[in-house]
């Protein structure tokens, strides 16, 4: 880490600002970061210099690297009067520094630095982290350099203070590989910057296991179209935390001694670390033992592995016993011998519980100690074993690799078991779009003399595949000029494979030439700039001879357009239901604005998924997916009531989007564990509707659709919580895209964001499914609603209802209005008449009024604003009177096995046909209930950005004449299509960031 040095290339700039006075600019860059500073040469009279200029800064403090900030500031110099003035600036933070295997160049529009400097133009630059120690710092750039004096002027103003700053913030980001290793090691801890650290003493451990939690209260809806059943509505709860009494969503009672684990309770474990052991007696004929560890306190036993034939093991595991459900006052540690009919006794170490000191971090781990064996008569025997027993909470370290009392049956203790119960945090892979762009082929060879070929291109990546339209080669040549799409994970295991095949018959093709092209060479791209193509020699499917080979003077070749797309987000889940809206190159990702901590509480009444000695049970977990980290709770063995409190934090790039957490059955603990998860139920959080540092407390009804009719499975009860660091950065997403820039400027079409989709589910699901424990398909698909975009008659219905809902308002407006004209409350006719008179005799107070009616509906609407996070709503999803018939259709399989042939292709056609109609209609509800959220407070910042932006156009419109205002907004319409811009306004970004009722959807 001593030689990481930041990496940047000065390439060039183009359609820069003249400034000379002539006409032109003699321009130069002069770099920033981390308190150095670079400046390239100076390109005279040219607005589209080229540098291509390399320099290199030192990083003081890698671990702060995510805080820091590249600026480049772009100046032209005045050799008359040896100043500089100032062309434009671009900002680069930490988070979009890669490796420079990754970096590629980048055209950065140039920013101004004042709202009234002019700028225009780009610049080119190629950013990335090196530790190439041959490589050397740049030498800096003089202060007193002349060309320098007023450029100074410009610099950073916080530059000097800019590490100072970095190091308030503690939860640091490395730009390699360490990162994942420094985020698994505090999977279950959030910034501690947002709480203090953790003092406990026994006596207040045992005062907080006697207070109980506050019974739950409902939630009230003040909308009878969103009522429900009261046993599928959501709670509010008030649980006594690591933090103190929550209620209300504030914290009372504040504990002064809570500790980063503020959002779930307290759960106290007796840890007993085996390290190993020493001088062990012989045990067998042959002179030696095969020892392993038995820990036992009442009736739960942890059981560690074997050695065989070896007198100094070392095993190093970690036991924790639930406090709750200790039922003895004694904890025996003892070594056995492996034996086929009966392990051998060899020694045993007792303890008294209540003698085990307390540990809780960020104490230093304890040290384990040496401890004479002893007999069951309590004599002294030979050898010796390191132990480490101490009291903590789940805010150990050792939690996460613990063997649980609470997450096993008192007998079941295998090391198989342990490891498919234990919570673990799981990183999905980088994925990319890649683009292959099949031109043409020349001097094809055909299979068969006397005949032209006929010939397509067939391309693989693993289990994709797609094929070209097939063209007649007339010449020995071909065209396509086809773009064929698909995805890739990092790192790059599959390899890109085109096969050139003749289509000799109906159903016979042959292979004519094959070129295997590995993905780590193709180039990257983070733009739309435009890729060169290349030429690939085709080779021989099977192989010549090799004087043949010498005849043949010319090979096969095939021409390609091949890159990587960087610039796009890999759309991997719903839509409606995005977790992650980033592109994947990652100069292009934007800081962070806020952070959001999760706590899983517990499950109450929870569904028996199984049987076991005769009895309904359940082996639960939880599973959390927000961006590109996934976290699993343990696994809470024979419970229908567990207990998890587990407390897991998520950076946030973007408040519109969703946090899903799921509840499973874990189906792999038992003797055959070849089944399938079962699915419990899931919620979704969409964090726009989160107010900035509210605690939420609410027990979630599991709500699940089976063939029967809609059930619920029980209830989870979480905490969340949203932390803002930077408000103005929140507040400024409101106006950017929802998705990066090339979704807009070369979109994809439906059906192939359908198949990419399909594709990057199946890759992240076989990616997780590797880890250990695995996270399986049928988890990965569910949290992903891979089925969402299939036929069903009840979501259907919804979405038209939800629609239908969305113009009611209207139709009530044209009542009204019907009812005006017929004089059926002949004074409110009277008013109407006034007020249309003075509207059409003052026509400049028509906008005024109208947003001023809106701002006042905001602010009415304030008081009945939802102070909750939307949740499962069976009536909206029409789960509640669904028809059999069409539950039968709706779990039917696709195709359908519904009977004959010719059926069977109706139906499937119809049904792929109207989930296209189904979306269509979903989207359209979706747009109209944008509008309601506008005055809703459903997303609270955004309607207070909105009813602000009507208070102050009621006021700029009183005082502007109506013809000023038409005249403006007509040539705005009309405006020259150079003024027009390719990505959506603001305005529009404004308004696809409003929430919907998706979230509400079943």
């Amino acid at each position: 880490m001593i030689n990481l040095k930041l990496g940047v290339d000065v390439v060039s700039a183009h359609n820069l600002l003249p400034k000379d006075g002539q006409g032109s600019s003699s321009a130069f860059v002069e770099l920033y970061f981390d308190g150095q500073k670079f400046r390239t040469t100076i390109k005279e009279r040219d607005l589209n210099p080229v540098w291509n200029e390399s320099f290199y800064f030192n990083i003081s403090d890698p671990s702060n690297l995510h805080y820091l900030t590249l600026e480049a500031y772009v100046h032209c110099h005045s050799r008359a009067t040896n100043s500089s003035s100032f062309l434009g600036k671009v900002s680069l933070t930490g988070t979009s520094f890669v490796p420079h295997s990754d970096a590629v160049v980048l055209h950065f529009p140039l920013e101004k630095r004042g709202i009234f400097s002019r700028v225009r133009g780009e610049i080119g630059l190629k950013v990335y982290i090196t530790d190439n120690p041959t490589i050397k710092s740049s030498i800096p750039t003089p202060t007193d350099n002349p060309s320098s004096t007023n450029a100074d002027v410009h610099a950073p103003a916080n530059l000097s203070n800019e590490r100072a700053d970095s190091r308030r913030h503690t939860f640091n980001h490395l730009p390699n590989t360490n990162h994942q290793q420094h985020e698994h090691r505090h999977q279950h801890h959030p910034p501690p910057t947002f709480a203090d650290t953790h003092y406990v003493t026994k006596y207040e451990a045992d005062e907080m296991k006697s207070d109980q939690p506050q019974p739950m209260k409902l939630v009230r809806m003040h909308s009878a179209a969103s009522a429900q059943p009261v046993d599928y509505a959501l709670k509010e709860t008030s649980p006594f935390l690591g933090g103190g009494r929550v209620v209300g969503g504030r914290v009372i009672h504040k504990d002064k001694t809570s500790s980063t684990y503020d959002l779930v309770e307290r759960m106290y474990f007796l840890y007993v670390r085996v390290v190993k052991a020493r001088e062990l007696p012989a045990m067998d004929l042959t002179g030696s033992l095969d020892p392993f560890v038995e820990v036992r306190i009442g009736n739960y036993r942890g059981i560690t592995r074997h050695f065989d034939k070896n007198q100094h093991p070392e095993w190093n595991q970690v036991f924790a016993f639930s406090k709750e459900r200790m039922q003895a006052s004694v904890l025996e540690v003892v070594i056995k011998d492996k034996d086929l009919i009966k392990d051998d006794f060899v020694g045993i170490v007792r303890f008294d519980i209540n003698e085990v000191p307390l540990r809780v971090p960020p104490d230093s781990p304890l040290a384990p100690e040496w401890y004479r064996l002893i007999d069951k008569k309590g004599e002294k025997v030979k050898g010796e074993l390191m132990l480490a027993v101490w009291l903590g909470t789940q805010a150990d370290e050792a939690f996460s690799d613990a063997w649980h009392s609470d997450a096993a049956t008192p007998v079941d203790s295998s090391p198989a078991t342990s490891t498919a119960i234990r919570s673990k945090v799981y990183h999905a892979p980088r994925l990319w779009y890649v683009r292959v762009n099949v031109v043409e082929a020349q001097d094809l060879v055909p299979t068969e003399k006397n005949r032209f070929p006929d010939v397509y291109v067939k391309v693989q990546i693993g289990n994709q595949v797609l094929k070209t339209k097939t063209v007649p080669a007339r010449t020995l040549s071909a065209q396509w000029n086809e773009d064929l799409l698909f995805v890739a994970a990092e790192p790059f295991d599959d390899h890109l494979v085109l096969t050139v095949e003749d289509r000799v018959g109906p159903g016979k093709d042959e292979i004519t030439g094959r070129v295997i092209i590995p993905l780590n060479a193709v180039e990257r791209r983070a733009d739309d700039r435009i890729i060169h193509s290349r030429w690939f020699n085709l080779e021989k499917p099977v192989a010549v001879d090799v004087d043949q080979l010498k005849k043949e003077k010319f090979s096969s070749r095939i021409q390609l357009r091949l890159c990587l797309d960087g610039g796009y987000h890999v759309l991997d889940e719903s839509t409606h239901y995005s977790s992650d809206l980033r592109p994947t190159a990652k100069q292009l990702w934007k800081p962070p604005i806020g952070v959001l901590e999760l706590g899983v509480l517990n499950a109450i009444g929870l569904h028996p998924m199984k049987t076991r000695d005769s009895r309904g049970t359940s082996d639960t977990y939880c599973v959390a997916k927000y961006g590109h980290k996934w976290v699993r709770t343990r696994t809470i063995v024979d419970n229908l009531n567990p207990k998890y409190n587990e407390q897991y934090t998520w950076e946030v790039f973007d408040q519109s989007t969703v946090l899903t957490i799921g509840v499973f059955d874990n189906s792999q603990i038992s003797e055959k564990g070849t089944s399938k998860d079962l699915k419990i139920g899931k919620v979704r959080i969409r964090i726009s509707t989160l107010e900035t540092g509210r605690i939420y407390t609410h027990s979630y009804p599991l709500l699940v659709l089976h063939p029967t009719g809609v059930k619920k499975m029980g209830e989870l009860h979480l905490a969340i919580r949203f932390s803002c660091t930077s408000f103005a950065n929140m507040l400024y997403q409101y106006s950017r895209p929802l998705l990066p820039k090339m979704h807009y400027v070369r979109p994809f079409s439906v059906t192939q964001l359908d198949m990419l989709r399909h594709q990057a589910v199946n890759i992240v699901a076989a990616r997780l499914g590797r880890a250990e424990p695995p996270l399986r398909k049928e988890v990965v698909e569910y949290m992903s609603d891979v089925d969402s975009h299939l036929w069903s008659m009840r979501r259907s219905k919804a979405n038209f209802f939800r629609l239908m809902t969305v113009f009611s308002g209207v139709f009530a407006v044209m009542r009204w209005l019907g009812d005006i004209c017929m004089w059926i409350n002949p004074v409110t006719t009277v008013l109407v008449h006034l007020l249309f008179l003075m509207l059409v005799c003052f026509p400049e107070l028509i906008l005024p009024t109208l947003f001023l009616y809106l701002f006042l509906i905001g602010v009415w609407n304030f008081r009945y604003r939802p102070r909750y996070p939307p949740h499962m709503n069976t009536r909206i999803s029409q789960a509640e009177a669904v028809h059999p018939d069409e539950l039968d259709e709706e779990f039917d399989t696709f195709p359908t096995s519904r009977n004959p042939d010719l059926v069977r292709m109706r139906y499937d056609r119809l049904r792929s046909v109207a989930g296209r109609i189904q979306t269509v209609v979903g989207d359209l509800a979706s747009q109209g209930e944008r509008i309601q959220a506008m005055l809703s407070w459903r997303d609270p910042r955004a309607s207070a950005i909105f009813i602000t932006f009507c208070l102050l156009s009621a006021l700029v419109l009183y005082v502007t004449p109506f013809q000023v205002v038409a005249g403006l907004a007509g040539f705005y319409a009309m405006r020259h299509p150079r003024f027009r811009y390719r990505l959506p306004s603001a305005p529009i970004n404004f308004y696809r960031r409003l929430p919907a009722r998706t979230d509400s959807m079943l």
